[in-house]
């Protein structure tokens, strides 16, 4: 009885172990989305960017923050997951760039 307890509770111990060792961290992409959130938070309190713009850049980066949730949900994001969230940080970025630098003002 006390070798079946002892052997519970090791499994337990082991399982729990396990499941804290998965690699779903992916904080470089998370300080990347809060920096395109304020970028964009910035430019609409500036005047740079319209309501429209606004609106459609947050909307991209939603979609990549439900990418990124999709990525986590089997337990573990892959090298190639990263790239494609990578990726699709990059194009955004590009795209509130030329959104904040073009002639359109959200005053």
């Amino acid at each position: 009885m006390k070798k079946e307890i002892a052997s519970l509770a090791i499994g337990a111990f082991l399982t729990g172990t396990a499941a804290f060792g998965q690699n779903t961290t992916t904080p470089v992409i998370d300080d990347r989305i809060i920096n395109q959130e304020k970028r964009i938070q910035q430019g609409q309190n500036s005047g740079q960017l319209t309501d429209k713009e606004a609106n459609r850049l947050n909307n991209r980066l939603n979609k990549i923050e439900n990418d990124e949730a999709k990525a986590k949900a089997d337990g573990t994001v892959t090298p190639q997951e990263k790239k494609k969230l990578n990726r699709e940080l990059n194009r955004n970025s590009r795209k509130i760039h030329r959104e904040k630098h073009d002639k359109e003002t959200g005053g």
